[in-house]
């Protein structure tokens, strides 16, 4: 086998498994765990992988806080069709938070209230789209204004959520990692989303496939403390399987996940 076979068996492997540590690729294609050391370091030179603590992953885990406006670009059509999926969950005369990012973006914009409808958001975006809907009334949250997300983080924002029950929160996520939690690139947006947790009956997290193995900065919570996710069908049958024995509802958008 060439360096080249092997390279391309790796990521092969990879694409199916996730993840995989050095011994089990050395395994798996017959070799040392010298020769996969020195595959691994080349290919994730040339940015096809990334190492961690032992193990190869595709994806670099760690998120850069980008723009709104450059996150909108970005898996359009499985924002949507979460978007949708989310508005259904979403019950006549219902009390409901929103809180930051595109996914939650696509929800606002699928919301069409047949009867009255509270929502709090820390999302100007998510204020602008529903301020369109006069059955609808929308609790602003005020604080310091995070100019990427164009959402409002801080004590401010934090100290008006006890005076209010919800029966959901609708939140989006920055990475899901299944071993350390759910995260988000800004820790003041971290501690905002918490109290947010603790407001609402039951926490949706809105994810495309791209968030799972990534981490942002600042946690937010274990992923015990998360009730349901909504994706899309490119997710991992290897993380559908572990979200099921953690109990998690989940719910996935578009066509039939890969087995």
């Amino acid at each position: 086998m060439t360096k080249e076979d092997r390279h391309a068996m790796i990521l092969d492997l990879l694409i199916l498994h996730n993840s995989l540590q050095v011994t089990e690729l050395a395994e798996s294609l017959n070799v040392s765990s010298v020769t996969i050391r020195k595959d691994l370091t080349e290919l994730e030179k040339s940015k096809k992988l990334y190492r961690n603590h032992g193990k190869a992953i595709l994806i670099d885990p760690y998120i850069d806080n980008r723009n709104v406006s450059e996150k909108e670009k970005l898996y359009v059509e499985e924002k949507r069709m979460i978007g949708i999926e989310a508005a259904a969950l979403v019950k006549p005369k219902d009390s409901i938070l929103i809180a930051s990012g595109t996914s939650v973006h696509a929800l606002a914009r699928n919301i069409h209230a047949k009867e009255k409808l509270t929502v709090i958001t820390a999302s100007l975006e998510v204020a602008n789209i529903l301020s369109n809907d006069k059955d609808i009334d929308i609790i602003q949250l005020g604080g310091i204004m995070r100019h990427s997300s164009l959402s409002v983080v801080g004590k401010y924002a934090e100290q008006a959520l006890p005076d209010f029950s919800c029966s959901k929160l609708f939140m989006g996520v920055d990475g899901i990692d299944l071993d350390f939690g759910i995260t988000t690139t800004d820790m003041m947006e971290a501690s905002l989303n918490r109290v947010m947790m603790a407001t609402a009956q039951k926490t949706i997290v809105l994810a495309d496939s791209s968030k799972f193995g990534r981490r942002g900065f600042s946690k937010i919570s274990d992923m015990e403390d998360i009730d349901q996710i909504i994706t899309d069908s490119k997710v991992s049958p290897t993380v559908v399987k572990r979200l099921e024995e953690m109990g998690i509802d989940l719910t996935i958008v578009g066509d039939t996940p890969r087995h």
